[in-house]
């Protein structure tokens, strides 16, 4: 059977394959494109469920896999590298059984771990030449594969300074150079943004985009910032206490809303120009949405936004002649989509429906400003 990676070599009974069992099988050749297949996949310790009945279908591209700290996300990791054994259930990456083929897939993935494991003595280029080394590939092409995957990570003019000098954010591209030196046809990135100022954190996610754009290798990182996924992923799987919460395209978690957010100037006559323009548009009859149509949070200068429902066109054009008629100035006029957070914050269900309630527990972890490290 062919797959986008070439041949998946299947058993008759269904029972063992070089893949899945038939079940998940039919999984990962799904149109051809499935990535990451697990069926009920449990993993238990002693006094912990760290997964618990995962059952999921990854495709191609970039997705992000979101979690608060402890809800599974190394641990499912592991597991698809064939480095941790599950309890129960089945799981295949790029069609091959982890269970039985942990060795194959390590050949055909790069791992980004979480935390810092580099030898500070040694410099970039010998450090991921050895990976190189370590993954199969020849001492020539490891080299030439080594100098092309730096200067691509952005670490080619210091390629030769011990690693122990690097900062943060160089460290961390040293880690995803060692990932991605072997080609692999996919990439497990755990907590890339760690540790990185927030221009580190955008060259960070570029580099993730360009991995799967530039060189169509796909990606499954995860992160416990929202919006970093926002920006940077096709499609998101949110997790908690190792169950599934939601798998869903990130277009479908940031839809557009019938929200108008407006954003205006401060004048002499007014100097509180967002009360005055929500004065005249509530006696126009416009109706504001939130606590008194102010943005509290989710875009950038929150509390001087006003957020309004537009019904129509129309509503564009009060907004228009009613900042004009004040003498203010407008900076933005524009239609709000739903941020991620968002979604699962209104989610709040009565005790009828504790999955979505857990669902709105589950984001507000996810938003902490922690290390994002998953104990399991």
């Amino acid at each position: 059977m062919r797959s986008p990676y070439g041949s998946v070599h299947l058993e008759s009974d269904g029972n063992r394959a070089s893949g899945l069992t038939t079940a998940v099988v039919r999984a990962t050749t799904v149109d051809g494109v499935t990535v990451i297949a697990t069926e009920s996949l449990s993993k238990r310790f002693p006094r912990v469920t760290a997964l618990d009945r995962l059952s999921l279908d990854i495709g191609p591209g970039v997705t992000g896999l979101v979690g608060a700290n402890g809800a599974g996300k190394s641990t499912l990791i592991k597991i698809l590298l064939g480095l941790s054994p599950a309890t129960e259930g089945r799981a295949a990456v790029l069609g091959l059984d982890v269970s039985t083929s942990g060795a194959a897939i390590r050949e055909r993935v790069g791992y980004m771990p979480e935390h810092d494991c580099l030898p500070p003595d040694v410099s970039a280029t010998e450090f991921v030449v050895h990976m190189a080394r370590m993954s199969g590939l020849p001492p020539t092409a490891a080299r030439e594969r080594t100098a092309d995957t730096l200067r691509h990570v952005g670490l080619y003019e210091e390629r030769y300074r011990p690693i122990g000098g690097y900062s943060t954010g160089m460290k961390q591209r040293v880690k995803l150079a060692q990932a991605l030196v072997h080609d692999p046809q996919l990439v497990l990135l755990d907590e890339p943004t760690n540790g990185l100022d927030p221009v580190g954190r955008d060259e960070m996610l570029g580099l993730i985009r360009r991995i799967h754009t530039d060189f169509g290798i796909s990606v499954l990182v995860t992160s416990h910032l929202l919006g970093e996924l926002e920006r940077t992923c096709d499609h998101v799987v949110v997790i908690d206490g190792g169950s599934l919460l939601r798998s869903s395209s990130t277009s479908d978690f940031t839809q557009t809303t019938t929200t108008l957010a407006v954003e205006v100037t401060d004048s002499d006559t007014h100097p509180d120009g967002t009360d005055a323009l929500r004065k005249v548009l509530t006696g126009a009859g416009i109706k504001l949405v939130g606590l008194d149509g102010l943005d509290a949070e989710g875009l950038p200068g929150a509390g001087h936004i006003l957020l309004i429902e537009a019904t129509g066109e129309e509503t564009y054009d009060l907004v228009r002649d009613s900042v004009a008629g004040l003498g203010l100035g407008l900076v933005r006029m524009e239609q709000r989509r739903h941020h991620i957070a968002e979604v699962f914050r209104t989610e709040e269900a009565p005790a009828a429906q504790p999955e979505a309630r857990t669902a709105s527990v589950a984001a507000g972890a996810v938003q902490q400003k922690g290390s994002g490290r998953d104990e399991h």
